[in-house]
């Protein structure tokens, strides 16, 4: 099977490079951390100073916040309407969220998004051109299970699953969930009758600055929305708005890709999860209809510009766990696998960074396989709901660092995909469709020991 031209021209590049090394994948910032705490370590290369400045954000990013007024000024404000209190309940440890396991269970670190389809009129799409979704008129952008004492929350999640066995060639059944979303008890009427949804699970917060720091012109070479090299593959940026240079922008974050930088994305988590205001978003996701400005707030500014840089700081620097197992034969038999499925036509093995305000993230050669671009994954992880130019069918190509870390950081059994539906890596891989369906049916097909050796590498990462 042929490998992507890019992935030969990479193969290059990284000879010519001493500084690569796959050991470490996040380059120098690389911690040598296992265990439950491999994703809330801080770049390796860091200086005392640094570490400091990453601890202060650390404790914005892990202590709850509170409701106003309160003598914990510094996070006051919650509310009136959220999801969680903390950064950290929903990125547990740092690493990827969960759905709610019982029917009694708040979502906490699963988010339900909002929205309608757009009426094409030239004041909605100069809407979608800022905002990227045209918001559910009564509940917002965002589905907030939880309220303050005089609020009402704006609905309850649940989740139930209809399964199907996949049967692999050696006669192995592998069952997938296709979850079922249910919004219950709504607390401010019904919701609009073309509501879309979108379930998805906090990802996981490691090497978030080394993706940050890479060149623009070195995520738009790799767009091919034709696919005009003929092998399947159309990755393609999302376009969305950067706030703070009200521009249209390359978008890196979240499951679509819809944020551009990690300050805007980390401000908007604080608005949609927390309720909280900053100078980027000074209004919280409360409509009109909801009343929200009937209950105590924080301010005009609950997340200050200090707060916010300190976050920021903290989610920019927490360092990639290093590679294991690489000498191993089946592991390494298992990314000849990789390469020949062509699943590196998505998931890029490396780059390296450009310039940051960073010093510790610039000029890194690191392994993130990921593109960063957008890919139709098919019907069945289709949530047939756009953001920016992301279709329904589109998510952004997920980094597989640290992949290998998933179940210690979890302490239990870790969750894959933007909807946490997948329990294993292989159910993960057999949920892939449109670009991917041929490596999918690849993986179907192949031998016992071939299926093991890829999962092997997979799980070095």
């Amino acid at each position: 099977m042929l490998l992507r031209l890019g992935s030969l021209l990479l193969g290059a590049s990284l000879a010519l490079n001493a500084q690569a090394n796959p050991a470490k994948p996040g380059g120098d910032t690389t911690t040598d951390k296992t265990g439950a705490n491999a994703y809330s370590m801080p770049a390796a290369n860091l200086s005392f100073e640094k570490r400091l400045d990453f601890s202060v954000g650390n404790s914005f990013f892990r202590n709850p916040w509170v409701m106003a007024p309160a003598t914990t000024d510094a996070r006051d404000g919650l509310g009136p309407l959220f999801n969680t209190n903390a950064c950290q309940s929903c990125h547990i440890k740092d690493g990827r969220g969960h759905p709610p396991q019982f029917a009694d269970d708040n979502a906490v670190s699963m988010l339900v998004r909002l929205s309608i389809p757009a009426d094409g009129s030239p004041e909605q799409q100069e809407w979608l051109r800022v905002h990227g979704v045209i918001n559910e008129p009564t509940y917002g952008g965002q589905l907030q299970d939880m309220a303050i004492p005089g609020a009402r929350p704006e609905g309850k999640v649940r989740l139930d699953y209809q399964s199907h066995n996949v049967t692999l060639s050696d006669g192995t059944r592998v069952e997938l969930r296709q979850p079922q979303l249910t919004v219950t008890d709504l607390g401010y009427g019904e919701l609009h009758p073309n509501t879309l949804f979108s379930s998805r699970i906090a990802p996981p917060m490691i090497g978030l600055g080394l993706l940050e720091a890479i060149d623009d012109i070195d995520l738009l070479v790799r767009e091919d929305p034709q696919d005009s090299n003929g092998d399947g593959i159309s990755g393609r940026a999302n376009r969305v708005w950067d706030i703070t240079t009200q521009n249209t922008v390359v978008g890196r974050f979240g499951w679509k890709a819809g944020q551009p930088g990690l300050r805007q994305q980390n401000a908007s988590a604080f608005a949609g999860d927390m309720g909280l205001s900053s100078s980027l978003f000074p209004a919280d996701d409360c409509t009109r209809t909801q009343g929200c400005d009937r209950y105590p707030d924080g301010g005009e500014r609950e997340v200050s510009d200090d707060i916010m840089d300190s976050v920021t700081f903290y989610s920019q620097h927490l360092a990639v766990p290093a590679r294991r197992h690489l000498d191993n034969p089946d592991v390494m038999a298992g990314q000849q696998l990789f390469l020949a499925l062509g699943c590196s036509g998505c998931h890029t093995p490396s780059y390296t960074t450009g310039e940051h305000q960073s010093p510790a993230l610039s000029h890194q050669t690191i392994y993130p396989y990921t593109d960063l671009l957008l890919h139709d994954m098919g019907e069945g992880l289709a949530d047939n709901r756009p953001e920016f130019e992301a279709s329904g069918r589109e998510w952004r190509t997920p980094p597989l660092w640290g992949l290998g870390y998933a179940s210690e950081v979890a302490g239990s059994e870790a969750h894959y995909l933007h909807d946490g539906r997948a329990r294993t890596l292989l159910e993960a891989i057999l949920w892939h469709g449109g670009e991917a369906e041929a490596a999918k049916q690849s993986v179907i097909t192949m031998s016992t020991e071939e299926r093991a050796q890829l999962i092997a590498f997979l799980e070095s990462l």
